[in-house]
């Protein structure tokens, strides 16, 4: 019988690349999330049977251990941006991870994958990074020999970065950010799902990994490579972070008026301190050379997604190339 991974939260955005090589090597494919029936599609990742979506909730041990018990892999994608309600950074990112971890040294688990994010540090300023190393530290304190994965910024087409600033070039002539100068190093979705395929399969060697693309870029020069691709004019403007903050704010203080009934996705007051600190690999740190892997350029992946933010879409070279015709 063919070797099992469970992969949590394996229908995300880079969970789903993960279940999709996995299955591709000829593996049995779990995959645990909160609500399976939203998960079907991971289905046709394989053969019938082979890719499965489970019901699982990482803050019950019981319900991890079910969606675990028999596999020879696992794979923790979970992660949130969420500081407040039931499954908050500390519910999540430190105890989610940590409880992952530890049932897997108890269920014997050969190899275990976590994905943490680059700028995971125990001092860090955000909430969120300070949450993703102590996930790291429960992780290598039940399972030492785990790898964990840190990329920088990921890209691909169902990404939450490129997409977001590309839909906002359609509301007006303006395209504001916070931290034009904070750095980044995106990384594309299936380089990062290749290595952890690497990790489940046991052939990448235990210990942390930063991954980042070949291209290390100002948020504003990520902007412009944007703009360049979609055909549009905008005018950049950064917000400083005095009044990024206040903006901030006002949107973290409209979800705790609310109830939670409205979740602020627009801009929180963690990530204005996440944006203050560049976002790349660190010097001297394991990458995607130690694995053997080539990482993927943007120029080569964006237009094959933003062309749809193009003002005549799909259409756009055709329309191009009409204007170069001789009239008759």
């Amino acid at each position: 019988m063919s070797k099992l991974v469970t992969i949590y939260g394996g229908s995300g955005f880079v969970g789903r690349y993960i279940a999709r090589r996995m299955a591709k090597a000829g593996w049995r494919v779990r995959v645990a999330v909160r609500r399976p029936n939203e998960a079907i599609f991971v289905r046709t990742y394989g053969a019938v049977g082979q890719v499965e979506p489970v019901l699982c909730n990482i803050r019950d041990d019981a319900s991890v251990r079910r969606a675990m018990q028999g596999a020879d892999a696992v794979v923790n994608c979970v992660g949130t941006f969420d500081k407040g309600g039931k499954n908050n950074f500390q519910a999540v990112q430190v105890e989610g991870a940590g409880r992952i971890a530890r049932i897997a040294t108890q269920e014997a688990v050969g190899n275990l994958v976590q994905i943490s994010s680059i700028g995971a540090e125990s001092a860090a300023a955000s909430d969120y990074s300070r949450t993703k190393a102590a996930g790291e530290a429960a992780v290598l304190a039940a399972f030492p020999a785990a790898v964990i994965l840190r990329p920088s910024v990921i890209f691909g087409s169902e990404d939450g970065f490129f997409n977001r600033f590309a839909a906002m070039t359609r509301m007006g002539p303006v395209l504001p950010v916070v931290g034009a100068s904070t750095r980044f190093q995106p990384v594309f979705v299936d380089d990062v799902a290749q290595a952890a395929v690497l990790g489940a399969t046991g052939e990448a060697a235990p210990g942390i990994y930063e991954l980042g693309g070949p291209e290390v870029a100002s948020f504003r020069d990520l902007m412009k490579q944007m703009l360049n691709v979609v055909q549009r004019n905008r005018l950049i403007v950064n917000i400083p972070f005095a009044l990024a903050s206040v903006i901030a704010a006002g949107f973290d203080a409209l979800t705790v008026l609310t109830g939670g009934l409205v979740t602020n996705k627009v801009l929180t007051r963690d990530q204005v301190k996440s944006l203050r600190s560049d976002n790349v690999v660190a010097d001297g740190a394991k990458t995607f050379a130690d694995l053997g892997i080539t990482p993927v350029t943007m120029d080569s992946m964006l237009p094959e997604y933003l062309w749809r933010y193009r003002s005549s879409g799909q259409y756009a070279a055709i329309k191009n190339s009409a204007r170069n015709l001789r009239k008759v």
